[in-house]
C-alpha cells in the first residue's frame, strides 16, 4: 500500500475517478438489493448512482485535459488511510438502516479524502480541482437528503419502516422467542425433578446446565436446518439458528444459576422467582411483537409453565 503523502497529483485524480466509479456501482447494488421490499429507497439509490456516473465523467474530462488518456489503476485498498468495509451490497437480504448508514459513511469518507488532498498539494490548479471534488461530495450529501425528501415521502417511509419491522420480527424476534420459550419451559421438568429427587443444589445445577446447553444445541440446529430463508425471507439460516440456540440456553440457564447457592430451599425459591420473571418476559415479547394481547399471552405461558413445573416436582418427589 502507498501512503497518501506519496501519491502524485495524477494518482490522486485517478483515485478520485476510481472512487466515483466504485461508489456508483455500490449504490446500484444497494438499489437492486432493496428493490423488492423497499422500492422507494431503491429509487433513491438509483438516482444517486446516476449522479455518481455523471461526476465520474466530469472528473475524467478534467483528468484527460491535464494528464492525457492513460488512467493508472489505483483503488482505495491501494492507499493507506481508507477504512476497509465489508461488501454490504453483496449481502442478502439487505438491512435498510445498515444501507443508509453505510451510504452516509461513504460520502463522509469521500469528502474527508478530498479535503485532505487539497491541503497537501502545492499545485494551485490541482488544489482547486480537489476543492471542487470536496464540494461535489458535499453536494452528494445534499442530493441524498433532497432525493429522500422527494421520493421517501411520509407514507413511503412509514411503509418501508413497517416492512423493516416485520423483517426484524421474522429474522430475530421469532427465532429468539421460540428459543426462550423452549429453554424456559422445557428445562423446568428435568431441573425441578432433579432438585426434589436429590435435594442437592450442585447436582441440580449440573442437570439444569446440561439440559439448557443440550436444548440450545438441539434447537439451534433444528431452526437452522428447517428453512434456508430463500422463500420466507426469514434471513440466513445459521443466524436464526444461532439466535434460537443462544436464547434457548439463556432461558434454561436463568433458573439454573440459583442452584449455585448451597442452601436448597433458598436456591429453589430464587429459581421459582426467576421462572416467573422469564414467563413474564416471554408474555411481554409476544404482546409487543406478535400482536398477542398481554393477558392472553401471559395466561398461555403461565399455564404451560406451571404444568411443566408440576410435572417435574411430582416426578422428583415420587
Amino acid at each position: 500500500m502507498k501512503r497518501f503523502a506519496d501519491l502524485t497529483e495524477q494518482e490522486i485524480v485517478a483515485l478520485a475517478i476510481t472512487n466515483e466509479d466504485e461508489d456508483s456501482r455500490i449504490y446500484r447494488g444497494f438499489a437492486e438489493g432493496l428493490r423488492a421490499k423497499y422500492p422507494a429507497s431503491a429509487k433513491v439509490f438509483d438516482q444517486m448512482a446516476d449522479e455518481e456516473v455523471r461526476h465520474r465523467t466530469r472528473l475524467f474530462e478534467l483528468y484527460r485535459s491535464k494528464f492525457g488518456e492513460y488512467l493508472p489503476l489505483i483503488r482505495r485498498q491501494d492507499v493507506k488511510g481508507f477504512i476497509a468495509k465489508k461488501p454490504l451490497w453483496l449481502m442478502s437480504p439487505l438491512n435498510l438502516d445498515e444501507v443508509r448508514k453505510f451510504a452516509e459513511d461513504m460520502e463522509y469518507e469521500a469528502n474527508r479524502f478530498y479535503r485532505r488532498a487539497a491541503e497537501t498539494t502545492r499545485d494551485t490548479s490541482v488544489r482547486q480541482l480537489l476543492v471542487d471534488l470536496a464540494e461535489i461530495e458535499a453536494e452528494h450529501k445534499g442530493l441524498a437528503h433532497k432525493l429522500g425528501e422527494q421520493i421517501l415521502t411520509t407514507s413511503a417511509r412509514a411503509k418501508e419502516d413497517e416492512t423493516a419491522r416485520r423483517m426484524f420480527v421474522l429474522q430475530y424476534v421469532q427465532p429468539g422467542l421460540a428459543g426462550l420459550m423452549d429453554g424456559s419451559v422445557s428445562t423446568l421438568a428435568p431441573l425441578f425433578a432433579a432438585a426434589f429427587a436429590t435435594h442437592s443444589t450442585w447436582e441440580t445445577f449440573l442437570v439444569g446446565l446440561a439440559a439448557s446447553v443440550g436444548a440450545g444445541i438441539s434447537m439451534g440446529f433444528a431452526e437452522a436446518l428447517s428453512d434456508d430463508g430463500s422463500l420466507t425471507g426469514r434471513g440466513h439460516p445459521w443466524t436464526r439458528g444461532a439466535v434460537t440456540g443462544l436464547m434457548t440456553t439463556v432461558g434454561g440457564v436463568g433458573h439454573t444459576l440459583p442452584y449455585l447457592i448451597p442452601d436448597f430451599y433458598v436456591a429453589t425459591a430464587l429459581a421459582i422467582a426467576v421462572v416467573l420473571v422469564e414467563l413474564w418476559a416471554i408474555a411481554y415479547v409476544r404482546a409487543r411483537y406478535m400482536d398477542t394481547p398481554f393477558l392472553r399471552a401471559a395466561f398461555q405461558i403461565v399455564v404451560g409453565g406451571l404444568l411443566v413445573f408440576a410435572t417435574g416436582v411430582l416426578i422428583g418427589s415420587a
